[in-house]
């Protein structure tokens, strides 16, 4: 197994926060082969560690890691109540028109080609994504998402459906936003949430390497 160093951004006895790179699992997958991924590298260290929620493989970004049962059950509620504030960094397809907007397209499972997702309006759950673009340049966008729901590779369909998927995403992207990227362009960057057992105000930040 890989043991590369983990990129520790907060630390106490409590709570792990790390900055989880590009092309690495968050949790074990099927196989011998996808036994390397961020919790057992935490493991090692930091055997306690326990998850709480899950970055796709190819995204990169801040991920909690609950050191006891009492924060992993504190945080659990928080995000299912969705009070935990989290924004991405996305670098998207063409230049996108408007300056911000919102993206309400309920997604269901591509059963026959999952684990991709795909929207549906009969079948799907709603699922809400909120954007600003920042730049503009070179004929892409750089943009921060801000998901309200959490849906399993919601920021990378949403981005599809208007037009301008996210660069480097093999799953959704045309060949010209995916050729020329050895990764997915989408960083998890900011968190924002309650301390599990103090119940204070945490924010963190960990900026992209793009």
């Amino acid at each position: 197994m890989n043991h590369q160093a983990l990129h520790i951004l907060y630390a106490d006895e409590d709570l792990l926060a790390i900055n989880k790179p590009a092309g690495l699992l968050t949790v074990p997958g099927r196989g011998i082969d996808n036994q390397d991924c961020l919790i057992n590298r935490a493991l090692d260290a930091y055997p306690n560690s326990r998850v709480v929620h899950r970055l796709d493989m190819a995204t990169s970004g801040i991920v909690l890691l609950p050191q006891n049962h009492q924060s992993l059950s504190a945080l659990s509620k928080q995000f299912q109540a969705r009070t935990v504030k989290k924004r991405y960094c996305a670098l998207v397809y063409g230049c996108m028109d408007a300056d911000n907007g919102s993206v309400d397209l309920p997604l269901v499972c591509d059963w026959p080609n999952r684990p991709r997702q795909m929207v549906c309006h009969t079948n799907g759950k709603p699922s809400q994504t909120n954007y600003e673009v920042v730049e503009r340049e070179n004929g892409f966008s750089r943009v921060l998402l801000y998901p309200i729901t959490g849906r399993s590779h919601q920021l990378r369909v949403h981005m599809q459906a208007l037009g301008h998927p996210i660069l480097g995403d093999f799953f959704y992207a045309h060949e010209r936003a995916l050729t020329p990227y050895s990764r997915l362009m989408l960083h998890a960057e900011y968190i924002a949430f309650k301390h599990p057992r103090t119940g204070e105000s945490i924010t963190l930040e960990c900026p992209p390497a793009f």
